[in-house]
């Protein structure tokens, strides 16, 4: 697996942890080894920009996430695909005040929003009622199936 990531926020985040649970999540859906994923973590200015340049809403938000070749969790008996999942926009500073609205240290937070836009990146969605049980239910179950695999001293 192939994860990149620059955190250009200003925020001390721990980058090794991030790609540890992305590599993690990424196996969890069956992505194929060589697929390339990137993440970007970035000051409250710089998601405020993308936020209104991309989606049209004003002010920062958690996570964006940018699929390249629209790579989908593959179905029992084919084959992983394999390419550029895309790239995710996190905002730490965002993270950090979230977390205490869902009851969860930013660390949590953190991995919890990487999950969400990681399946962003895979098509997934949360517009219909349906497709947000999905999605957040996959969410849960892959951060769940990941605390007893987070290093200790993570959380």
């Amino acid at each position: 697996m192939s994860i990149d990531i620059s955190n250009e926020s200003g925020v001390e985040v721990d980058n090794a942890a991030l790609i540890r649970l992305a590599t993690f999540a990424l196996d969890q859906l069956r992505i194929h080894p060589l697929a390339e994923l990137s993440i970007l973590l970035v000051d409250e200015g710089t998601m405020s920009a993308y936020h209104e340049k991309y989606l049209g809403e004003p002010g920062p938000t958690d996570v964006l996430s940018f699929p390249m070749d629209e790579l989908r969790p593959p179905t029992d008996g084919e084959e992983p695909p394999v390419g550029l999942l895309g790239d995710i926009v996190l905002c730490p500073a965002v993270a950090d005040r979230q977390a205490r609205e869902h009851g969860r240290s930013t660390t949590e937070e953190a991995e919890y929003l990487l999950v969400h836009g990681l399946l962003h990146l895979l098509g997934y969605d949360h517009a219909e009622p349906a497709e947000r049980a999905e999605m957040f239910g996959l969410t849960d179950k892959i951060i769940s199936t990941w605390r007893p695999e987070r290093p200790r001293g993570s959380s």
